[in-house]
């Protein structure tokens, strides 16, 4: 198999990290890798904030609920979907710029998964391990002025990034048959696949080297999905200029 998709799929999240910097030359050639995913009719539409500074990365830390990495991390970046520069492009060629459409909301965002992924990938390929950090969105207006996001720019998560000082196991995956299907949407054997996932997984975290626990995959969705979701991200978007129509 291609080395490229053993990369892929050897693929863990790294919270501890060597006291080791991570060149500036060699982020910008990650983020450079960034910027070559694809993304929606080439618009381009992720800005990342390095975060350097100790103050603002103990307030990021505290934002996403404590995750004391974000300040230990050589690297913290933040993901921001950014449709500020398509305004100012609008500016440059007279044209008045239709905002606030679903459509932009989905396709920027997506631009910052699929350049945030291009750059994770890359990072493990150079020896550097990291971890996407969404609990920023717990307190994600607090994010945006800290960082001094204008209107049309959202924070959609964070990333940590650094040389690894810890080799946790990879964790197992839901069933292939359970995500690709043929033809139709078919899920009438899914109930016993995720069953037997669950065991599977249960098994992994009470193997586990550290943070060991019982738990299945199953009960850990239902256990998120009875609670409310970050409520207040609706209002905060649509008060950024998202989600108006």
């Amino acid at each position: 198999m291609h080395d490229i998709v053993q990369l892929l799929k050897s693929h863990r999240s790294i919270r501890k990290f060597r006291p080791k910097p991570v060149p500036q030359s060699l982020l910008e050639e990650l983020v450079g890798a960034g910027q070559a995913a694809s993304t929606s009719s080439f618009i381009q539409a992720c800005t990342l904030i390095q975060v350097n500074d100790t103050g603002d990365r103990e307030q990021l830390a505290e934002y996403a609920g404590g995750q004391v990495y974000v300040i230990s991390a050589p690297v913290f970046l933040v993901f921001c979907a950014d449709m500020q520069r398509h305004r100012l492009a609008c500016e440059m060629n007279g044209v008045e710029m239709l905002s606030g459409y679903t459509e932009q909301f989905i396709t920027a965002t997506v631009d910052c998964a699929l350049f945030a992924q291009n750059m994770m990938v890359a990072a493990e390929a150079e020896g550097l391990g990291g971890v996407y950090i969404g609990g920023i969105r717990n307190r994600i207006e607090a994010v945006a002025e800290l960082l001094q996001l204008p209107g049309l720019v959202y924070p959609v998560f964070g990333m940590c990034l650094g040389y690894p000082d810890q080799a946790p196991q990879v964790k197992p995956r839901l069933p292939l048959e359970v995500v690709l299907k043929q033809d139709r949407y078919d899920d009438r054997d899914d109930r016993s696949r995720i069953g037997g996932y669950d065991q599977l997984l249960e098994a992994y975290y009470a193997s586990r080297l550290g943070n060991n626990k019982r738990m299945t995959w199953s009960r850990q969705m239902a256990g998120m999905l009875e609670k409310e979701a970050r409520p207040h991200i609706l209002p905060f978007l649509q008060s950024r200029g998202f989600l108006l129509k």
